[in-house]
């Protein structure tokens, strides 16, 4: 299956930019305010002895923590080589290559070689991209327990900053774009897939929300 290689590849061009960046800011200043919302939920949730999949999992700090305070394994779907290049690196440092497995690609493309997993995590996925009740449906379908998502309010100085964003990356030749989806929508097709809402928060950006099987 393919739905949007263009917009795929230069995400993951884009992504690949920015992954030193990424991990030293991590390593620097620690988790972002929306991702401590979702780390709080999760711990809400329970994930000990868990297995984890995390989609679009960037430099693999949020999963490494969790396996560090008790989950059991992690699978990160990525599109940037780059940004699976550190998380390979950093989980060798920490002790943690033979509990983490690292697939590059589009996630909607990689469904038959991921299989379910007690928890799953997407954290600033969902506005990258443009199928976003295709990504919900395929991610729900490999979760077996607790959904973990981030993603923008429905502002309109969000969708603003998005539409400027879009401006310049379509003036640079890039494909790829990322969207404001309804929160409705999203919170109607996890609930529809036989979950129910456990927790939310938010910050001026973004909500923070954590679903478990119904």
């Amino acid at each position: 299956m393919s739905c949007c290689c263009p917009h795929s590849k230069s995400g993951g061009r884009i992504f690949s930019f920015f992954a030193r960046s990424y991990r030293r800011r991590f390593a620097k200043n620690g988790f972002e305010p929306s991702q401590l919302q979702l780390m709080a939920g999760l711990k809400q949730a329970g994930y000990n002895n868990a297995t984890l999949l995390e989609v679009g999992s960037g430099v693999g700090y949020l999963h490494q923590v969790l396996l560090g305070q008790g989950a059991k394994s992690a699978v990160g779907i990525e599109l940037a080589g780059d940004m699976l290049k550190e998380a390979r690196s950093w989980a060798a440092e920490k002790g943690l290559a033979d509990r983490t497995e690292y697939i590059q690609g589009d996630f909607i493309e990689l469904l038959d070689q991921v299989e379910p997993a007690e928890v799953t995590i997407l954290d600033k996925v969902i506005c990258c991209y443009p199928f976003a009740e295709l990504l919900v449906n395929s991610s729900t379908a490999k979760t077996k327990r607790v959904y973990a998502v981030t993603y923008p309010r429905n502002r309109w100085f969000i969708k603003v900053a998005i539409e400027i964003m879009a401006f310049f990356l379509k003036l640079s030749g890039s494909d790829f774009r990322a969207f404001v989806h309804d929160p409705d929508d999203i919170e109607r097709w996890i609930i529809a897939a036989g979950f129910k809402k456990s927790y939310q928060d938010q910050t001026f950006i973004w909500l923070s929300q954590i679903y478990v099987k119904d």
